[in-house]
C-alpha cells in the first residue's frame, strides 16, 4: 500500500507513522546506531574504508587491480588497523615469472618484482609530495626494503621504521625463469612511524595509491607497472585514491517512511544483470589455459555462482567475484532513500571431505563506477570497485542473507543511475567458497534470485510532512 502523505488525516497520522516504522525495522539488514545526519555526497575517487580490527573475527577490507595473464600482474590488497599500534597492509600478487635482484640494491628496488605504497596523511591532494606524504616499498623474496619522504616537490630517503617482508608461492622459485604462482607483500606501519600517537579518528580520510612493479625475465626487457587508482601519478598526491578510517555507514535520514520497492529480475518487469568472473565452482578447471585462458573467460547466463577467496595466492584460480546491477527507476521522484538491503540466496558451499567442515566467510559489498556487458564480462576488463560499503558473515547454511547498501542506492537515486555492485570474500581458507542463485536462476516463483529491497519516504523537514512519532535517528551499514 502506498501513502500518500498530503492526504493523512490528521489523526491518523501519529498512528500510521508508528506502523510504517514498526514495518521498516523488520528489515533485513538492518543496524541501529545513536548517529547524526551527515553529508554523504559521493566521492570522485576510490576509496578503501578501513576497519579497527583487534582479534576475532577477521575482516579486513579489500580491493584489487590489475590482470591475470602472461606478462601482467594482478593484486588483492587487504587493509586493517588497531589502535595504537599499526595499520596492516597485505598484497597478494598473482605473477607468473618472479624475480629479484640478489645484488641487494635499494635504487633499483623498483626496476624488478616489487610493491610501492604510497600514503598522504593530508588526503588525496597536492601536486606533489609534501611532507605528510610516505613511500614505503619492498622487493620480493629479498625482503629489500626502503623508504621516502616527500619534501614538497619529490621524494627523498628517510630513515622510517616499518616492518615489511614478502613470500612467494608455486613450484618454482624466484629467478628460475620458470613458471611460479605469485607472492604476497606483508606492510605493518606503526603509527607512531607517522609521527602519531594513535590512529585516527574514524572518518579521517588519507591519500592512497599502489604500484605493482613486474620484471618477467633477468635482462630487464619484459617490465610493466600496474597503479591503483588505474590514472594515479606517483608523484601528484592528488591522483590517488581514498583510505578511510572505520567502516562505511549509511546515515539514514529522518525521514517517515512511504513505501517499499522490491527489485528481482523478472519481477514486475525489471530486468537485473549479473555476472561471474574468475573460476566459477571448479577453479577454473574446463580445460583452459590459466594464465591465457582463465582471465578473459566469460560465464554469461549460468545460474548458479560461487563467491570465493583465499590466502594462499597459488591456488588463485579459485578465486571468483559476482557483479550486479539493479535499477532503481521504480521508485518514484522526489522522496528520500531510507534503507536498502540486498539479499541473495546460498545453495551450497566448496569444501568438506579432508578438508573439514566448510568455514565461515565474510562476504563484502563494493560499489561500482561504470557500466559493463553480460556477454563480455570477464576478471580481466571487469569494473574496479569504487568503494567497500558492506560486509556479511555468511555461515555454510542454506539461506537467505543479506546486506545493507543504503549508501550506494542513495547516490545511484540521486544521479539517476542504477546500482553497480560487485561482491567478493576476504576468506582464507582453500574451501571457503560459497554458491548463490543468480538472476538467469530459474526456479518456479523466482524468489531465490537476488533481490533488493529499498524503503523510500519523505523527510520529516520537507513541506506538509509531519513527523509525529519520535525516535532516534541511526545508520545502515
Amino acid at each position: 500500500m502506498k501513502l500518500k502523505l498530503q492526504k493523512l488525516r490528521s489523526g491518523m497520522r501519529p498512528i500510521l507513522s508508528i506502523f510504517l516504522f514498526i514495518q521498516f525495522l523488520l528489515v533485513p539488514g538492518l543496524e541501529l546506531r545513536n548517529v547524526t545526519a551527515d553529508d554523504q555526497s559521493a566521492s570522485p575517487y576510490p576509496r578503501v574504508n578501513i576497519p579497527e580490527l583487534t582479534g576475532v573475527p577477521f575482516a579486513p577490507a579489500i580491493f584489487w587491480f590489475g590482470k591475470v595473464d602472461q606478462t601482467n600482474n594482478y593484486a588483492d590488497v587487504r587493509l586493517w588497523y588497531h589502535d595504537p599500534n599499526l595499520i596492516k597492509i597485505v598484497v597478494h600478487i598473482i605473477d607468473r615469472q618472479l624475480w629479484y635482484d640478489p645484488t641487494q640494491s635499494v635504487f633499483e628496488l623498483p626496476e624488478w618484482d616489487a610493491v610501492s605504497i604510497y600514503i598522504n596523511m593530508d588526503g588525496n591532494i597536492g601536486s606533489a609530495p609534501g611532507s605528510n606524504s610516505y613511500l614505503f616499498e619492498l622487493q620480493l623474496a629479498s625482503n629489500l626494503q626502503a623508504a621516502y619522504r616527500g619534501n614538497g616537490s619529490t621524494w627523498i630517503p628517510a630513515e622510517i621504521p616499518i616492518t615489511s617482508y614478502t613470500e612467494w608461492r608455486g613450484a618454482n622459485g624466484p629467478n628460475s625463469g620458470l613458471d611460479s604462482e605469485g607472492w604476497v607483500a606483508y606492510y605493518d606501519i606503526p603509527f607512531s612511524s607517522l609521527g602519531l600517537s594513535a590512529a585516527p579518528s574514524q572518518g579521517t580520510v588519507w591519500g592512497l595509491g599502489t604500484t605493482l612493479h613486474d620484471r618477467d625475465n633477468l635482462d630487464g626487457s619484459i617490465f610493466q607497472e600496474t597503479q591503483w587508482p588505474e590514472t594515479m601519478a606517483p608523484n601528484i598526491p592528488s591522483s590517488w585514491g581514498q583510505l578511510s578510517f572505520g567502516s562505511e555507514n549509511y546515515i539514514r535520514p529522518r525521514a517517515l517512511p512511504v513505501d517499499t520497492v522490491t527489485i528481482r529480475q523478472g519481477l514486475n518487469g525489471s530486468s537485473v544483470v549479473d555476472g561471474e568472473v574468475g573460476g566459477h565452482t571448479t577453479c577454473g578447471n574446463d580445460g583452459y589455459n590459466k594464465w591465457t585462458d582463465w582471465g578473459n573467460t566469460n560465464y554469461a547466463g549460468i545460474i548458479q555462482i560461487n563467491i570465493q577467496n583465499q590466502w594462499d595466492v597459488a591456488d588463485w584460480p579459485c578465486f571468483s567475484k559476482f557483479y550486479i546491477t539493479f535499477p532503481i527507476s521504480s521508485v518514484p521522484p522526489g522522496y528520500t532513500i531510507i534503507s536498502a538491503t540486498l539479499t541473495m540466496s546460498l545453495f551450497g558451499t566448496a569444501g568438506g571431505g579432508p578438508w573439514g567442515d566448510p568455514p565461515n566467510s565474510y562476504i563484502e559489498v563494493l560499489t561500482v563506477g561504470e557500466d559493463w556487458n553480460e556477454a563480455s564480462l570477464t576478471w580481466n576488463n571487469a569494473p574496479l570497485a569504487s568503494e567497500n560499503i558492506s560486509g556479511a558473515w555468511v555461515p555454510p547454511v542454506v539461506g537467505d542473507y543479506h546486506w545493507g547498501v543504503g549508501s550506494a542506492v542513495d547516490q545511484a537515486y540521486k544521479t539517476g543511475e542504477p546500482i553497480r555492485l560487485v561482491v567478493y570474500s576476504i576468506d582464507g581458507e582453500r574451501h571457503s567458497g560459497k554458491y548463490f542463485y543468480s538472476s538467469d536462476s530459474n526456479d518456479w516463483n523466482g524468489e531465490i534470485r537476488p533481490t533488493l529491497r529499498i524503503v523510500y519516504g519523505k523527510l520529516c523537514d520537507s513541506p506538509g510532512v509531519s513527523c509525529y512519532f519520535t525516535y532516534l535517528p541511526y545508520a545502515l551499514r
